[in-house]
């Protein structure tokens, strides 16, 4: 392999991690009701940059019911949101550390 084709390497190798990163950011914010019935969450959130939307707070449909089991009314929550079928939809969801 000559220098050129090393050199190559190293930057793609050095930029697929922040590419990756990208497009796992998580947005934060507060559960404010949980409807498992429904399949629906409410949250109070920052900035959501994959999707471009500013801080509010609003109603979200899941990917999974069972995500809803992870999280309660009041808990911090760091969590990815995707627009799917033009719904507002959470894909992953975890209590903030």
């Amino acid at each position: 392999m000559d220098i050129k084709s090393l050199t190559a390497a190293v930057l793609l190798a050095s930029a697929l991690p922040g590419i990756a990163a990208q497009g796992e950011e998580f947005a934060t914010g507060e559960v404010r009701k949980v409807d498992k019935a429904a399949g629906k969450i409410i949250l109070k959130h920052g900035e959501i940059r994959n999707i471009d939307m500013g801080p509010m707070t609003m109603v979200f449909g899941v990917k999974s019911p069972a995500l809803l089991d992870k999280v309660s009314v009041g808990d911090k929550v760091k969590f990815r949101a995707e627009i799917e079928k033009g719904d507002y939809v959470v894909t992953a969801i975890e209590k903030a550390k």
